[in-house]
């Protein structure tokens, strides 16, 4: 992968992968910068902003029933601004389409997130000397 890491190559690189992509894109770093490209290209195809295109990846997530995919783009549309509150009301509007069972559950995945940045923020941080 030419020296770069796999998160150079990401829409955002400030947000680490999870260990399986990360595996994957340094084992398959070929397939890795072709996904990317593919993202990219499709990203640039239509005239959805950023934040929006955030909450459209996180619903069709939460409509997946992927778990990973819900902390992923949780994850990075905190990193993008968007808050808690913005991607819970995605899951709440999932009810009507998906199923109150189906919502909750994306909700709980996006509260894994927020919570854990949550608890991270409120962390004491170590002692200053």
């Amino acid at each position: 992968m030419d020296g770069s890491s796999p998160t150079d190559l990401s829409e955002n690189p400030d947000v680490a992968l999870p260990p399986a992509p990360e595996d994957i894109a340094m084992e398959h770093p070929d397939v890795w910068a072709a996904v990317q490209q593919l993202g990219a290209a499709l990203s640039q195809a239509g005239p959805l902003d950023g934040r929006t295109k955030r909450l459209v990846h996180l619903a069709l997530a939460i409509g997946a029933n992927s778990h990973g995919a819900v902390h992923s783009h949780a994850r990075r549309g905190l990193s993008e601004g968007l808050t808690a509150a913005e991607l819970e009301h995605v899951a709440f509007l999932a009810v009507t389409t998906l199923g109150w069972p189906h919502a909750v559950k994306g909700l709980t995945w996006i509260k894994d997130v927020t919570q854990a940045l949550s608890d991270e923020q409120q962390a004491p941080k170590g002692r200053s000397r």
